[in-house]
């Protein structure tokens, strides 16, 4: 990447993890708070960046409380428990060094089993189209091909970019296959997440306001030959203002600490 943005954005970013870095290690009790916060957070815009009409706080009500919310449809509860669900897979796949193609179905598989039960977890068997795109996604039969040689690449793509945009191109690019017949932005964005914590960064959310430039922003990227800057630069924004949330909640845990 030669964006001259870009290179301010991951200097910008570099310079505030260290920061944040300066504060760990954390209490048991930060890290739970943090971890609930960002558990609903990730949940709540993910899932309304697809559509489901539950706010943040009834998010929390439904994955903390198990409580319904009336007039609200039952698969978008369906969606804000198996994300959550999907949201505590992360923490334990982040304990591992790399990624694994398994890695990527057992996140689908969480938070879509509710959903439709045969296909959790299970590449496509047929082909789709996007709507509000002219990009085609790969036919059905090269969909696993294409999952297999993704996930041998991965390992390498990490040694060679910097963190976050290792987890913003494995994120375009799990869009652009488009493996699962539905769930794959969910799927992109727990990827990314993944990929994030593991590198030692915090969750990075992409909140519903900014919908229309995210999707602008995978639009201008689809496709193996198109540059990738554009997305990348979007995803650097959004990592960067997700430490800035999270520097903000270590200092308000820390003025507790002190009360």
């Amino acid at each position: 990447m030669t964006d001259s943005k870009l290179a301010r954005r991951l200097a910008e970013i570099d310079a505030l993890q260290t920061e944040i870095n300066s504060l760990r290690p954390l209490s048991k009790r930060a890290l739970a708070e943090l971890r609930g916060y960002f558990r609903v957070g990730l949940t709540y815009s993910s899932n309304a960046l697809e559509g489901n009409s539950l706010t943040e706080s009834e998010t929390k009500v439904v994955i903390e409380e198990g409580i319904t919310i009336g007039g609200k449809p039952l698969k978008d509860h369906f969606e804000a428990v198996g994300h959550a669900e999907a949201f505590d897979l992360l923490y334990d796949l982040s304990l591992q060094a790399d990624i694994a193609e398994e890695d990527i179905q057992a996140l689908h598989r969480l938070f879509y089993f509710r959903i439709d039960a045969a296909n959790a977890g299970t590449y496509r068997r047929v082909n789709v189209i996007i709507t509000g795109t002219g990009f085609v996604p790969p036919g059905a039969a090269q969909v696993g091909p294409m999952m297999r040689e993704f996930g041998a690449g991965l390992p390498g793509l990490r040694k060679k970019t910097h963190p976050v945009e290792f987890a913003a191109l494995i994120h375009l690019r799990l869009v652009t296959i488009h493996p699962f017949v539905d769930g794959n932005g969910r799927a992109a964005r727990l990827l990314m997440n993944l990929a994030l914590l593991q590198a030692g960064f915090p969750i990075a959310v992409i909140p519903p306001i900014v919908r229309s430039k995210y999707l602008d922003a995978i639009r201008k990227t689809e496709g193996p030959n198109a540059p990738p800057d554009v997305f990348v630069k979007f995803i650097a924004d959004m990592v960067y203002e997700s430490q800035k949330d999270y520097r903000r909640l270590l200092n308000a845990l820390a003025s507790e600490g002190e009360s």
